[in-house]
Formats: C-alpha cells, sequence, structure tokens
C-alpha cells in the first residue's frame, strides 16, 4: 500500500480546498455534493453525531448561519493507495483562542472524491495530562 501517491495528494488537496470555500460561504447544495450519499456516511460534529448522508443533509439546512467562520492552522493529507485518504486539519474559529480539529475520510467513487467519514471537535482547555485527577 502506498501512503504518498502523488496524484492522490494532488486530488484531495482540491477537495479539501472545495469544502472550505463551500463552508466558508455556507453553499449547502456543494457540501452535500462532496459527501457520500449513502447510509453508511458518518459525521460527527462539535455537538451532534449524524448517521447517513440525509441527516447531514438535514443538520446544514437547519443550521442558522452555517459554520462559524475559521482559519486553517495546518493541513494533512495522507492518500491510502488511490482510491481512500484521510484529510486532517486544526483550525481556530474566528474570536476564539481554541484549537479545533478536523479529519475526513475520503474515497475515490466513479462520481469523484467523496467524504465518507468526518469527525469535527474542539480540544479541551488544558491537556489531560494537565487535569487534577478525580
Amino acid at each position: 500500500m502506498q501512503l504518498d501517491d502523488a496524484q492522490t495528494i494532488v486530488a484531495l488537496t482540491h477537495c479539501s480546498d472545495q469544502y472550505e470555500h463551500a463552508l466558508a460561504e455556507n453553499r449547502v447544495e456543494a457540501l452535500d455534493a462532496l459527501f457520500w450519499q449513502g447510509p453508511q456516511t458518518v459525521r460527527y460534529g462539535v455537538g451532534e453525531n449524524l448517521y447517513g448522508a440525509e441527516e447531514i443533509a438535514a443538520f446544514r439546512r437547519n443550521r442558522t448561519g452555517g459554520s462559524p467562520a475559521r482559519t486553517v492552522l495546518r493541513r494533512t493529507i495522507t492518500p491510502i493507495g488511490t482510491h481512500a485518504g484521510v484529510v486532517s486539519l486544526e483550525f481556530r474559529r474566528i474570536g476564539s483562542t481554541r484549537t479545533g480539529r478536523q479529519m475526513q475520510t475520503w474515497i475515490n467513487t466513479p462520481d469523484g472524491w467523496k467524504i465518507l467519514a468526518a469527525h469535527v471537535s474542539i480540544m479541551a482547555e488544558q491537556p489531560e495530562t494537565e487535569r487534577p485527577t478525580l
């Protein structure tokens, strides 16, 4: 298995850029099109767990104002051969000091690259190793 296929890195970089632009502009239809349209698709958000493309689409349509504006701090793209890959990024929401994280598993389908699984979280104020024990 090859974890650094150059063509896959280029394709996933383009897809990740498309996702970030659509997210920033709250283009719901474009975001929907980037997700695999099946019941297997999963998105764990900061405050919700969504199963299937229909739940994910409904969430986006019901979220007032779209996603909070953010700045990407770091992005890592890891191809898994030429048919799958993971895009991991750190971000900071505008006006916040906390770091957010997003991981997306992309699959290469006959209709192009699609997100099969996504996870978004905001880091705790301090690492678990620095918290007092209970």
